[in-house]
């Protein structure tokens, strides 16, 4: 047996377990972002369970508003049942503050409204599609998962990031090879407090870069200085010298006062480098 044909076993075996996991969960509501995963876990429920799923998104300040209008233009497209409710983060004085736990707050005010629907319309079940890359990684809102008993069919049938998009590639959804991309909320950095206008402005940052060409990247704020990350195979384009002003323009007309390239390029969750080593330890209770 040739790797590649292992592999495609393997990935099949995975799928065919997914299948079996998500036909035993009943009515089911899917937290949904638009992301690979989320996207892949709806379009699976949907083919499974038919109208006996619901995807759920949050529509806070966080979530930049194109990432919003291509996730429900993604649910359209697929017919998958999508509803968008408002979620409150910003009212919680512990996500305001923003320490290592931001993201546990945030997924708790998600899935706390998502049990009270469930309860209201009859759903048997949540669940959200952290995957097993997720795992091993410094994730808090995993932790509130566990906390709402939410489900994780992906993780449960062992699929990674890559097999996710993989399958999704396999099964034609255009969203297969879409750039990760967390909340607005995780481009400031720890300890200072989010707020609807430093969301706005990195929104608004993102969107001038992505409107340069540039496809993977992310807008890190730290007060007066902007911390741009772009993708390697990008960074070339980014250190040009005419691009730098360009950057400049935008940034400084933001309010930043000092605009920087990182030169290690884009990398997931380089904010929590700056993180304390007890703060990426496991919490219980």
């Amino acid at each position: 047996m040739t790797p590649m044909f292992a592999a495609t076993i393997e990935l099949e075996s995975k799928t065919v377990q997914l299948d079996a996991t998500l036909k035993n969960l009943g009515r089911t509501l899917v937290a949904y972002s638009g992301g690979v995963d989320s996207a892949y876990l709806a379009w699976a429920a949907h083919q499974v369970l038919g109208d006996k799923m619901l995807a759920i998104i949050a529509d806070s300040a966080s979530l930049a508003r194109t990432q919003l209008s291509d996730a429900v233009a993604f649910a359209n497209e697929q017919a998958i049942p999508l509803e968008v409710v408002a979620t409150s983060e910003l009212e919680r004085p512990e996500y305001v503050r923003n320490d290592s736990q931001r993201c546990f707050f945030c997924k708790d005010e998600l899935f706390t409204l998502m049990e009270e629907l469930r309860q209201a319309r009859g759903f048997e079940t949540i669940a959200y599609g952290v995957n097993l890359d997720d795992h091993g990684d410094f994730r808090p809102g995993q932790k509130a998962a566990a906390n709402h008993h939410v489900v994780a069919p992906l993780l449960d049938a062992g699929l990674t990031k890559d097999d996710i998009r993989a399958i999704a590639r396999a099964a034609g959804l255009r969203i297969w090879d879409k750039p990760a991309s967390a909340c607005l909320s995780s481009r400031i950095e720890y300890g200072r407090p989010v707020t609807r206008e430093a969301l706005a402005i990195v929104e608004k940052g993102e969107e001038a870069v992505r409107a340069l060409g540039f496809r993977q990247f992310r807008v890190r704020h730290h007060g007066e200085i902007v911390r741009i990350e772009v993708a390697r195979e990008e960074l070339p384009r980014a250190l040009d010298p005419a691009m730098a002003a360009q950057f400049a323009g935008i940034f400084k007309a933001l309010g930043f006062k000092f605009v920087t390239l990182d030169l290690e390029g884009f990398r997931s969750g380089s904010m929590n480098a700056l993180l304390p080593a007890e703060d990426l330890l496991p919490r219980t209770g």
